[in-house]
């Protein structure tokens, strides 16, 4: 069952749920910042539609700045301008800003501990048939590495506003990953948020058999899949990370003793260095567990629907439940 606690969306077991891109989130959430402190300024590689960003841009043009296709330029502005006491969020498709400027994003902005906020759009294989140079799935590996760095990936476009205004508030270099794809509406206007903090946004009664960590598109997809085993008496719980780093140790701590050490990671990036390392490594420490991670296996995308690399890459919601009925094995 849902958790009544979070009052999440009633209709998102629906074939009609409302579907709204995760990243035209961030394009509200940006507008609001800039609407509620002045510093926020914004700038952007040459993609300021398809990140969303043009809802700021109309808005206040004298606090945007389009740095072209040049990415590692857009970090290193934003960093200056970060010093000087400006809240800058940078956007490009996340292959190429945290992909490309890397380098730039550790220097000049983790290094130096500014305040920038790095929007990576189109992130994971949902950007389909622009195929594997395009889809970002190291992303979230390179960018919870660096020293000072906050990842924060979220599940719909409701909790990618609330992610927006946070950040422009905390002053500290983070990484945003949005995907471009429309995305079921899974929280509501009235869903608690807090970075660092896990929501678990499926709950049914009773101690949990099998625990599921998502983050991201695909936390619906592991909704989906858990209430399908409560008919059958088996009860999993499905955590939404999405604060990446800090991880929310406590919580995943907690439903991993819960359910014995039966743990299954969810993401749409590769299984190395993502979520399912991030939770991997904490459980090696806290509570050694039984976990199976679902994500890309250490291969590079293609090109195809969303829908297709979704189910080749096994990450769907029938691959989520094969891996439930392997751990209850």
């Amino acid at each position: 069952m849902l958790n009544p606690k979070l009052k999440l969306n009633p209709k998102v077991w629906n074939d009609d749920v409302e579907q709204v891109p995760i990243r035209k989130g961030f394009g509200e959430g940006l507008l609001a910042a800039g609407e509620l402190n002045k510093n926020v300024v914004a700038l952007c590689a040459d993609l300021t539609e398809s990140t969303q960003m043009h809802l700021f841009k109309n808005k206040f043009p004298e606090r945007f700045v389009e740095i072209g296709v040049a990415e590692q330029n857009l970090a290193s502005v934003a960093s200056g301008m970060a010093a000087m006491g400006k809240v800058p969020f940078i956007s490009s498709y996340a292959m190429f800003s945290p992909g490309r400027n890397w380098e730039q994003i550790r220097t000049t902005i983790a290094y130096n501990d500014r305040g920038v906020i790095i929007v990576g759009s189109h992130a994971g294989i949902s950007v389909g048939p622009d195929g594997g140079t395009h889809q970002a799935i190291e992303d979230i590996a390179i960018t919870r590495v660096m020293p000072n760095m906050m990842v924060i990936s979220p599940c719909d476009a409701i909790e990618a506003k609330k992610a927006t205004l946070a950040l422009a508030k905390q002053g500290k270099p983070a990484y945003l990953r949005l995907a471009r794809e429309k995305t079921g509406i899974i929280t509501t206007e009235e869903t608690p948020f807090e970075l660092g903090k896990a929501n678990l946004v499926y709950n049914p009664d009773g101690i949990a058999h099998v625990g599921i960590i998502a983050t991201g598109a695909l936390v619906r997809h592991a909704m989906i899949a858990a209430q399908s085993f409560e008919k059958k008496g088996v009860r999993v719980k499905v955590l939404n990370i999405h604060t990446i780093k800090p991880l929310d140790v406590a919580a995943v701590v907690a439903l991993a003793k819960e359910t014995g050490g039966k743990i299954i990671t969810v993401e749409e990036h590769q299984k190395i260095g993502g979520l399912g390392g991030a939770v991997a490594e904490t459980l090696s420490e806290h509570y050694p567990s039984h976990i199976i991670r679902i994500g890309v296996d250490d291969v590079f995308g293609q090109s195809g629907t969303p829908e297709q690399l979704i189910k080749y890459y096994h990450m769907d919601v029938e691959d989520i439940k094969k891996a439930v009925s392997k751990l209850l094995s």
